[in-house]
């Protein structure tokens, strides 16, 4: 039975890895092959084709639900009901559409949109829209955050932006909006936010600060609704009815057990109804009724068989979880837990069973979080020792129970007030400990590194005494200190990053770092901050010689602030200067300056005669053994000219693209000068500027040059000096990306 329940989650579990979904014939011959296996006892192989043929049917009718191409940037009239609690933050309402009709096409079941600058919204409201849809996309880097995948694992068809709109019917039931709102005017002490992220699973309330601080201190799941938020409130009440029992206050007629697990699990089920009950609550919930069920009657059949069971329920119900990082991390955390308290000998005190808990769950997930490319929080054991009880104990019961009595305001507020006094106290204490010790983001790690690093955490998760057991330090920490490729002297890693729009072009030699420019910053979304400085960092990247900005212009140097301030940088060159943030201490670019790196040359360009600030960028030229790369920010036609008059030498292999392709820039006499084999265009996917201009794309046709695309192609890599070919980050295939 065992046997067979792990085949079939595996079967379900490898959907994630799979570059294309199996055609529509495999997928009916997998399920026949299943039965026909299942006469010679080839349980395994059934249950895994099975597995297999479920989660490869969900996941093509979740592609099949996506927005039509020809749907791809247009608006459309639209009729459909809010669901979920609507986020509003920097004058931009956030919700999900569902069931939305339009008399031009059918449309996906369920879509994202945004709302600038629009009015309040609540679940379960019916509006006309006109809405400009998008299929889903995201930016693709190396080792980021894939939003396209996050899409898919909700099943969101579409993206979209409101243009217009009318209500046509408001919400029936609106109680958790209602609750949303008496809770953000509460008086909790500067942490209301907080609060109805505990409670409703709204996170909009929560500052980038915070989720900095949570993110720094690995306790993103202590204010994020999750399986620990379930797990401490059916605690709580389990371990009130098994208290009063062994005190002798519990009613004899009543058995206690069973009032325990029915208290537990209905409060569990309360709370989830009251979050809005998403996938991870569901799962948290799955899982504690299984194990309710295993303590109440089912002990005899062992430890592994409940979450084994909840494992396959909840991968069956959604085969698309496994797209997302939090059912690795909450199931990996168990299957640890687990391992080290059913393999010790003798009983532990509470303190140690604690301790040694929550610092082995750090150790045995370091190797996921480093896979799926999320930072490592050095401070996470030590803090959540801290963090878990203070959570437990002093926010969550009078948050929940304030909450319940919002109805009684002399109640309800002042418990409320004092679970934000009790949030102030642990964010005073987060903030304190990430200041001294941030988290961590691991380099990119060769992909030989993680059986070894896996196999090494086991032998650590082992008992003392085990053979070989010291060894798992050296075989876990090869995730952390892999060998890096080194860049051979004379020549550049060039890696132009899929910012939108926007420009951001990571160069490295053998011994020394370059950023141009930085991305955008668009009120608190900073590229720069969530895209640009965890790319550097994955490319074992510790401090930049130079960041050079081309111009002022937000879409180049809105993000350079945040990674001046995360990372040490030796020095910050630009162009229009004037309008550059005043935090940067910006050197003015100079025209022939030229430096040398590792054997490879580099030299600026600037028009001192500039108008405005695209006229001004701050041109860079690269040379790497011969094999050259212009890089031209913003410039225009008119710059272009100067340059050309000046004698600045402007032949190259590979020129990126002057403003992202604008018709006001690659003048045919400019692009006949260059003569590139290739261009690098940086822009964002149906942007409003219409980038690249078809004159332009009609130009480097006419010259028979090369175009790579950001927005088709994600991050752009090549090596310069080797006169080898382009890289681009989505040629690694995977089945969500188009």
């Amino acid at each position: 039975m065992r046997t067979g329940m792990v085949a079939l989650a595996l079967g379900m579990l490898v959907l994630r890895f799979l570059p294309v979904l199996p055609p529509v014939w495999l997928m009916l011959t997998m399920p026949v092959v299943a039965l026909m296996a299942l006469p010679f006892r080839s349980y395994p192989l059934a249950f895994f084709l099975f597995g297999l043929t479920w989660a490869s049917v969900s996941a093509q009718s979740a592609l099949d639900d996506r927005l039509p191409e020809r749907l791809d940037g247009q608006t459309l009239w639209l009729e459909g009901k809010v669901v979920g609690l609507p986020q509003s933050a920097d004058g931009v309402v956030r919700f999900q559409l569902e069931d939305a009709i339009s008399r031009r096409s059918r449309l996906p079941g369920r879509m994202r949109i945004a709302w600038y600058g629009g009015p309040a919204l609540n679940s379960g409201e019916h509006w006309r829209l006109a809405v400009k849809l998008k299929r889903p996309g995201g930016l693709a880097n190396p080792g980021a955050f894939d939003y396209e995948a996050w899409l898919l694992a909700q099943r969101i068809g579409a993206t979209g932006t409101v243009v217009d709109g009318q209500l046509l019917k408001r919400s029936s039931e609106p109680w958790r909006d209602g609750i949303r709102q008496r809770l953000l005017a509460v008086d909790a002490q500067g942490h209301e936010g907080g609060l109805a992220a505990l409670v409703l699973g709204d996170d909009s309330g929560l500052s980038p600060a915070d989720w900095q601080v949570l993110q720094d201190t690995g306790t993103v799941h202590l204010l994020v609704i999750s399986g620990t938020h379930i797990g401490l409130l059916a605690g709580l009440l389990y371990g009130l009815v098994a208290g009063l029992a062994r005190w002798g206050l519990w009613p004899r007629l009543l058995p206690w057990l069973p009032c325990a697990c029915v208290l537990a699990f209905s409060g569990a089920l309360i709370y989830g109804f009251l979050a809005g009950f998403e996938v991870p609550v569901q799962r948290a919930c799955v899982m504690l009724g299984l194990v309710l069920l295993w303590r109440l009657r089912f002990r005899h059949l062992g430890v592994v068989l409940p979450p084994l069971i909840a494992l396959n329920l909840v991968l069956i119900a959604e085969p698309l979880i496994s797209l997302r990082p939090g059912f690795w991390l909450s199931f990996g955390a168990v299957a640890i837990l687990m391992l080290i308290f059913s393999a010790r000998l003798g009983a532990w005190s509470w303190l140690r069973s604690w301790s040694r808990a929550q610092w082995l769950i750090a150790l045995g997930l370091l190797p996921m979080l480093l896979a799926l490319n999320l930072p490592v929080s050095l401070s996470g054991p030590l803090v959540n020792l801290i963090a878990v009880p203070w959570v437990s104990v002093l926010i969550l019961p009078p948050a929940l129970f304030g909450t319940f009595f919002l109805a009684i305001p002399p109640i309800g507020e002042n418990l409320l007030w004092l679970a934000g006094g009790s949030m102030d106290g642990l964010f005073r204490f987060l903030s304190l400990t990430a200041e001294i010790m941030p988290a961590w983001t691991g380099p990119t790690v060769p992909l030989w590194v993680w059986p070894l690093s896996l196999l090494g955490t086991l032998l650590l998760l082992l008992p003392n005494g085990v053979p070989l057991r010291p060894l798992g330090w050296p075989m876990l920490l090869l995730c952390v200190f892999a060998p890096q490729k080194s860049i051979a002297v004379g020549k550049v890693e060039v890696l132009q990053l899929d910012v939108g729009q926007g420009l951001a072009i990571l160069l490295r030699t053998r011994d020394h770092a370059l950023l141009y420019d930085a991305g955008p910053r668009l009120g608190e979304f900073d590229i720069g901050e969530r895209v640009v400085l965890p790319a550097i960092r994955r490319a074992g990247v510790r401090r930049l010689d130079l960041m050079l900005l081309s111009h002022a212009d937000a879409d180049h140097a809105g993000g350079a602030p945040a990674i001046q301030q995360a990372l040490p940088v030796s020095r910050i060159l630009g162009g229009d200067t004037e309008r550059m943030p005043p935090t940067l201490a910006v050197e003015p670019c100079r025209n022939g300056e030229t430096w040398t790196w590792d054997q490879v040359t580099f030299s600026t360009w600037i028009w001192e005669d500039a108008a405005e600030g695209n006229q001004a960028s701050c041109v860079l030229s690269v040379d790497a053994g011969g094999e050259r790369l212009l890089l031209t920010g913003d410039i225009d036609v008119h710059a272009e000219r100067a340059m050309l008059e000046e004698g600045f030498d402007v032949r190259a292999q590979w020129l990126q693209s002057p403003h992202h392709g604008s018709r006001t820039s690659s003048s045919k006499r400019f692009l006949q000068a260059v003569s590139p084999r290739g261009v690098l265009i940086s822009r964002g996917r149906n942007n409003a500027f219409g980038h690249p201009h078809p004159l332009v794309m009609s130009r480097y046709r006419w010259l028979n040059v090369e175009t790579h695309d950001s927005a088709e192609l994600g991050a752009i890599a090549l090596q310069l000096g080797t006169f080898g070919e382009v890289r681009s980050e989505r040629a690694v295939r995977r089945f969500w990306r188009e």
